[in-house]
């Protein structure tokens, strides 16, 4: 993110200030010689160690206006839209995030290996954890892979794991039985019924 150029800048410390104060001690007497920042600094920090309060006075009045004047432009900075806001104020009444799998762990077996181990260190105790959420983990992923291995065998042999239910007749289902032809006797009676009436009317001739 682009720093602001109008804002105000930040305050500085005596600590700061003394130590550009050397710095500048250390220009006029070394003109034109760079300076070696790690030895610079070790210096620096040695002195202000051995300084009494009244020297360093000097140095935490300078921080002490300072910090009025940062203050004072603060107050009529007015930072450009957009800008990143401080970090919200966390809610105390807002449900509390659950704790990982692996803390929950930690909670559970932490006391056995105290019980087990007395006099244990806080960083032995961690590594034993760790090593026992690894053997977990693997375990876990081999019972995962042997999962899906089996499933992918029972789908090729075409299992699917669904109820037939509903289904419609496939390959291996038997037909639905065909309607019989009506009886054809109904037929043949009436056709005897016919062939009587024929027989009377030759008698009566």
């Amino acid at each position: 993110m682009t720093k602001d150029p109008n804002k105000p800048r930040g305050k500085t410390s005596s600590y700061a200030f003394f130590v550009a104060t050397c710095r500048e001690e250390h220009k006029k007497k070394h003109p034109g010689t760079s300076v070696n920042f790690a030895e610079f600094s070790k210096k620096c920090s040695e002195r202000w160690k051995t300084m009494s309060p009244k020297e360093k006075g000097k140095f935490e009045e300078m921080a002490k206006n300072d910090k009025v004047r940062y203050d004072r432009e603060m107050k009529t900075y007015v930072p450009p839209k957009g800008a990143k806001k401080g970090k919200k104020k966390k809610d105390p009444n807002a449900p509390k995030r659950p704790p990982s799998a692996f803390f929950v762990f930690c909670s559970d077996h932490r006391p056995k290996i105290k019980e087990d181990n007395p006099g244990i260190s806080i960083g032995d105790i961690a590594k034993k954890l760790g090593e026992m959420w690894a053997t977990q983990s693997a375990k876990a992923a081999r019972l995962k892979e042997k999962y899906e291995k089996d499933v992918a065998a029972y789908r090729a042999k075409g299992g699917s794991g669904k109820s037939d239910a509903g289904k419609k007749s496939g390959p291996g289902r038997p037909a639905a039985k065909k309607a019989e032809p009506a009886d054809d006797d109904d037929d043949d009676d009436e056709d005897e019924e016919e062939e009587d009436e024929d027989d009377d009317d030759e008698d009566d001739d």
